[in-house]
């Protein structure tokens, strides 16, 4: 890969890993209602299943699913449910000592599985794919294996170093969202991203 690919990988893999969207937006909430600790299986599954999304779409996977509407529309109505269940769960949340196994909760292969039902996750999976593991500047690439495994090692530590970033932020505010109602309405925003996200993948 040369110098130039790899610069415009980095800045393509930093603005998209640090907009917000459902992963962040769990990783704070995850870490400003149960603490950092508790949100770090998620920021470690994120990247773990953008891993292995990325392979797949390697393989041909993602083009399959994007390209049949009938898996296309299942991957979109799979995701925009399961957002809007945690949104919901998300928005009832108004204390820290409600925020327990009951309320919000979600489990490592929960957030490997979230990668799986997000249409935009597969759209960019497939873009990364199509614009540097096959292709080497508007030509075949000779070395797609090596290419695969350079975009899924830099997709991972972006992964996770954004998702962690945001539950570190998450987690500091821990202290002041305890006081009040603040901590209710901060979820109830949050939940709102969620839904607007599953809105938006809906139109996607």
């Amino acid at each position: 890969m040369s110098p130039a690919e790899l610069t415009a990988l980095l800045l393509f893999c930093t603005a998209m890993s640090f907009s917000p969207g459902p992963n962040t937006t769990l990783s704070t909430a995850l870490a400003a209602n149960g603490g950092l600790r508790r949100a770090l299986r998620f920021c470690l599954a994120v990247p773990m299943g953008w891993t292995v999304m990325m392979v797949a779409c390697g393989l041909g996977l993602g083009a399959l699913i994007l390209g049949v509407p009938a898996l296309r529309w299942g991957v979109k109505v799979a995701g925009v449910g399961y957002m809007l269940w945690l949104a919901w769960k998300l928005a009832r949340a108004g204390q820290l000592a409600q925020v327990d196994e009951r309320r919000l909760r979600v489990t490592f292969w929960q957030g490997v599985g979230l990668q799986f039902v997000n249409i935009k996750a597969w759209m960019l999976a497939l873009t990364l794919s199509a614009g540097w593991v096959v292709n080497a500047v508007g030509q075949p690439a000779s070395n797609p294996g090596e290419r695969l495994a350079i975009v899924c090692a830099l997709m991972f530590a972006f992964a996770f170093t954004s998702n962690f970033a945001y539950a570190l932020i998450g987690s500091m505010l821990r202290g002041w969202l305890a006081q009040g109602r603040r901590l209710l309405w901060f979820n109830r925003l949050l939940a709102l991203v969620l839904v607007g996200t599953a809105v938006w993948m809906v139109g996607v």
